[in-house]
């Protein structure tokens, strides 16, 4: 089996559902198991700004996939909850992206493990500290990554609690 961290995002609602959805459909892959997942986390935007605020997690996955056919996975869930590439950084219903994959460095048409942006992205950072703090991204542990981000960049992430209709 090989370790994996997938980050999960959703910006249309529900996004809470979304997520939801995404790992349950990752728990009845047999070939997928979940070890431990991050607390959720709304942010702001980035990229294309003109949409609404994300929620983000980062899941660390046992798997006996390769990277190739964990990515196909992924991708099979986003279509599943109807996932639609229409704009670049825009609005999805969900997006599963492998940040790491058993500490390889692979570069495909298709596929860059490690993901080639996450240390510049504090909603990648902040859930992946919490649940691996000393895992090695190339020359640096994720807290060293997260220390180096910006403070406005770090406040735009905040941890989300699920708030009731009832309760407003």
């Amino acid at each position: 089996m090989k370790t994996a961290y997938l980050a999960l995002g959703t910006n249309i609602e529900p996004r809470e559902e979304h997520l939801k959805s995404a790992l349950e459909m990752l728990k009845e892959d047999n070939r997928v198991i979940i070890r431990q997942h991050s607390s959720i986390y709304e942010t702001a935007p980035v990229g294309y700004t003109d949409q609404a605020d994300f929620l983000n997690m980062v899941i660390e996955v046992e798997t006996s996939l390769s990277p190739i056919d964990l990515l196909n996975v992924c991708q099979n869930i986003e279509q599943q909850l109807g996932r639609k590439k229409v704009i670049r950084f825009g609005p999805r219903t969900i997006d599963l992206d492998i940040l790491v994959y058993n500490q390889e460095n692979r570069k495909t048409d298709v596929l860059t493990i490690p993901h080639p942006r996450m240390h510049e992205r504090a909603f990648v950072l902040i859930p992946l500290h919490e649940i691996a703090p000393d895992l090695l991204l190339s020359d640096k542990t994720v807290s060293d990554y997260l220390k180096e981000q910006s403070e406005s960049d770090i406040k735009d992430v905040t941890r989300w609690t699920y708030k009731d209709s009832a309760e407003e």
